[in-house]
C-alpha cells in the first residue's frame, strides 16, 4: 500500500520526563485532507410518546456473546516493551472528600434474562448524569434513575425506545448503546445500531438516535434513523462500535465500519444538532469515510477506531471551533506504526443552506512509549474443544482454565470512551485513556491530557496508573471537573483475591504531572467471577461530571457477585457511583 507522507509533531522532552511525562506539540496548524464529505438527510423521523408509556418493542432480539463481528487477526505478543510513563506507587498525597457519595445497583444480565429469556455478553455499560437523573444503557436494556438510585423507569429493552418507529430495524434491541446528556441544550441523546442487515446483505444498516424533547429523560423523544453507506460488494457498511460526542453545532459520531466481504474503514460523522433538538424531520448528517483501501489513509492513523470530543462544563468552545477527533497507535500493534502516538483530526462543519465540512489530515503526537499488546492466551484451556485465544488475558481468583480469563481489549488500537473536552479560556483540554500492559503481565490504565492552545495541539501530561500491587486495572474512563481535577474509574481483578470489581482514583490540577495522587477508592468489591469461555469484558465504561455543581464525578462499570456467578457464567451486574475531589463543591 502506498501511504501518504505523515505530519509528525516534534517530541519535546522536559524535566517531567523523569515522571514519564513526555510533551509533544504539533508544529503549526493542521493540514487540509483529501477526504470528501458525504451529506445526507435522516431517512426517518417521528416523535415518541413518553418512554414511560411506550409499549414493549415488537422487534426481535438475539443472544450474542462471541466474536461474530470480529474479523481482525489476533495480535501476537512479542514480549513486554516497557512503559515510560509508569506510576507504580499509589502516592495518596490527597484523598477524596469521602467514599462514594451515591452508590447504587444498576442494570444486570438478569434484566436481559427476565425480558428475553437469555443473557448476553459483553454488557457495554454506559450512562450519563443530568440535573435530576441518571440514565444507564447496557446490551440490551436501559433504565432511568433519580440521583438517589430510585428507578423511574424499570429496565426495558433498548428497542422499546423506538417502538412504533418507521424503520423497524431500530425497534430491535441490537446493542452498542450510548447515552449522553447535552448540557448545552438540556437534552439527552440515546442511541444504538441495527443488525438486520446481517440477514439481508442487500439491505442497509442504520444508526438510530433519539433526542429527548426536554430535559426530562422519562418524557418523549425525537427519533431519527441515519442510513450507512453502500460498500463495494453491493451491501452496506455495518457501523460497529459507535461513539458519540456533544459539540457546539453538531452531535459527533464515529463508527468502525465493516463491509459485506472484507472492506473496512472508520467513519467520522456530524449530525445537525439544531434541527434535532428542535424536532425537525430533515436533520442532516455529514460523513467522512476513512477507507482502509484508500492509499491516502494510513492504517496506523485510524487503527480500530477514533473518539469524538464530548463537551463538559459551561464554557463552550469558541464559535466555529473545529471538533477534535482522536485515535491512538502502538508501534507494536497490527497496523505498521513506527512510533507510539496519539493522532488528532479536526472536524469542521458549517450547517447552512449549502453546508460545508472538512476533516483535516491527522496530527501525530508521539507519546511516552507504551505496550498495548498483552500476553493473552498463554495459559492453556482446560475446556474440551475450546482453545485459549487473544481475548483470554486476565486471571480471576480460583480460575485456572485459561479460556475463562478476562479480555483486556488493549490490543484494539483506539482510546476508550470518552474524549472529555473542557474550555479553560486560555487553553482547551481533552482527556482520554486506554488499557495497556503496564508492567510485565500486569494491566494498567494509560491516561492523557491533551491541550489545544491557539489551534495547536500538545500532550500536556500522561501517565500509566499501575500501583505495583499485582492488581490488574483496565477498561477505564476519565473526565475533568471545572477546576481541572481528574477522576479515573476502571475495572480491577487479580488471580488470587481480587474479584472483578470497580475502583477509582484521581488527581488535583496542581499535583505533580503524570501522577494520580488521590487514594484509590472502591465503588464495589466483586465477590464472584465470570466463568464463561466467552471472556468478553466491557467493551467500554463511562465517567461523567454532574452538570449541577460541575464537580461530582459519576461512574458506571460492571462487576460480579457470588450470586451473579451462581445464576449464569455471564451473570454480570453494574454499579453506579459518584465522588468528588477536594476543593471542588
Amino acid at each position: 500500500m502506498i501511504k501518504r507522507q505523515r505530519r509528525q509533531g516534534h517530541l519535546l522532552v522536559v524535566l517531567g520526563v523523569v515522571l514519564g511525562v513526555a510533551l509533544a506539540a504539533a508544529p503549526g496548524g493542521v493540514a487540509a485532507s483529501t477526504q470528501k464529505p458525504t451529506f445526507s438527510t435522516a431517512v426517518a423521523f417521528d416523535v415518541s410518546p413518553p418512554v414511560t408509556l411506550l409499549r414493549p418493542s415488537s422487534g426481535r432480539a438475539e443472544p450474542f456473546g462471541g466474536n461474530s463481528r470480529d474479523r481482525s487477526a489476533p495480535v501476537l505478543d512479542t514480549g513486554y516493551t516497557g512503559d515510560a510513563a509508569i506510576q507504580t506507587s499509589g502516592l495518596a498525597t490527597t484523598s477524596p472528600v469521602s467514599g462514594p457519595l451515591a452508590n447504587f445497583e444498576g442494570l444486570s444480565n438478569e434484566d436481559n434474562f427476565h425480558i428475553f429469556g437469555f443473557r448476553v455478553n459483553p454488557p457495554d455499560p454506559v450512562g450519563d448524569v443530568g440535573p435530576h437523573h441518571y440514565v444507564e444503557m447496557v446490551n440490551l436494556v436501559f433504565g432511568i434513575y433519580d440521583k438517589a438510585g430510585n428507578k423511574l423507569l424499570a429496565p426495558v429493552d433498548t428497542g422499546t425506545l423506538w417502538s412504533g418507529f418507521p424503520v423497524e430495524d431500530c425497534t430491535d434491541p441490537s446493542g452498542d448503546p450510548i447515552v449522553l446528556y447535552d448540557q448545552t441544550t438540556d437534552r439527552w441523546l440515546l442511541s444504538q445500531f441495527t443488525t438486520r442487515g446481517f440477514d439481508h446483505p442487500t439491505e442497509p444498516f442504520y444508526n438510530c438516535v433519539a433526542i429527548s424533547t426536554s430535559g426530562d429523560p422519562t418524557g418523549s423523544y425525537y427519533r431519527y434513523a441515519f442510513i450507512t453507506q453502500p460498500d463495494v460488494d453491493g451491501g452496506y457498511y455495518f457501523p460497529d462500535y459507535p461513539k458519540y460526542g456533544v459539540w457546539t453545532n453538531s452531535y459527533l459520531m464515529t463508527t468502525r465500519d465493516f463491509g459485506t466481504v472484507d472492506n473496512y474503514g472508520i467513519s467520522v460523522y456530524a449530525l445537525e444538532k439544531n434541527k434535532m433538538v428542535n424536532g425537525e424531520a430533515k436533520a442532516r448528517a455529514v460523513q467522512f469515510f476513512l477507507d482502509s483501501d484508500d492509499p491516502n489513509v494510513a492504517l496506523e492513523d485510524i487503527g480500530d477506531g477514533l473518539l469524538p470530543a464530548d463537551i463538559d462544563g459551561n464554557r463552550r468552545p469558541r464559535a466555529h471551533a473545529p471538533a477534535p477527533i482522536v485515535g491512538t497507535q502502538d508501534d507494536g500493534g497490527r497496523y505498521g506504526a513506527t512510533v507510539d502516538a496519539i493522532n488528532v483530526y479536526d472536524l469542521t462543519v458549517r450547517w447552512s443552506a449549502n453546508p460545508t465540512a472538512s476533516l483535516s489530515e491527522p496530527i501525530e503526537l508521539p507519546t511516552a512509549p507504551f505496550d498495548s499488546i498483552f500476553p493473552c492466551g498463554v495459559v492453556p484451556s482446560l475446556t474440551v474443544g475450546v482453545l485459549a485465544n487473544a481475548r483470554d488475558c486476565l486471571p480471576q481468583p480460583g480460575i485456572t482454565d485459561g479460556s475463562r480469563f478476562l479480555d483486556i481489549l488493549s490490543y484494539r488500537q483506539r482510546p476508550t470512551h470518552r474524549l472529555a473536552y473542557r474550555n479553560f479560556g486560555t487553553y482547551e483540554a481533552l482527556v482520554t485513556n486506554q488499557s495497556v500492559e503496564a508492567l510485565p503481565g500486569v494491566a494498567g490504565v494509560r491516561w492523557y491530557e491533551l491541550r489545544r492552545t491557539d489551534g495547536v495541539y500538545s500532550i500536556h501530561q500522561q501517565g500509566t496508573y499501575a500501583p505495583g500491587d499485582g492488581v490488574h486495572r483496565w477498561m477505564g474512563s476519565i473526565a475533568m471537573d471545572r477546576h481541572g481535577n481528574m477522576g479515573l474509574g476502571y475495572s480491577v481483578v487479580n488471580g488470587t483475591n481480587v474479584f472483578p470489581g470497580i475502583r477509582y482514583t484521581g488527581r488535583l490540577a496542581g499535583d505533580p504531572a503524570g501522577q494520580m495522587t488521590v487514594a484509590e477508592g472502591t465503588i464495589v468489591n466483586g465477590t464472584g467471577v465470570q466463568t464463561s469461555t466467552n471472556s468478553r469484558w466491557g467493551d467500554y465504561t463511562s465517567m461523567n461530571v454532574d452538570p449541577v455543581d460541575d464537580c461530582t464525578f459519576w461512574y458506571v462499570n460492571e462487576y460480579y457477585t457470588a450470586a451473579g456467578q451462581a445464576s449464569s457464567p455471564v451473570g454480570w451486574q453494574t454499579r453506579i457511583g459518584s465522588f468528588r475531589l477536594p476543593g471542588c463543591s
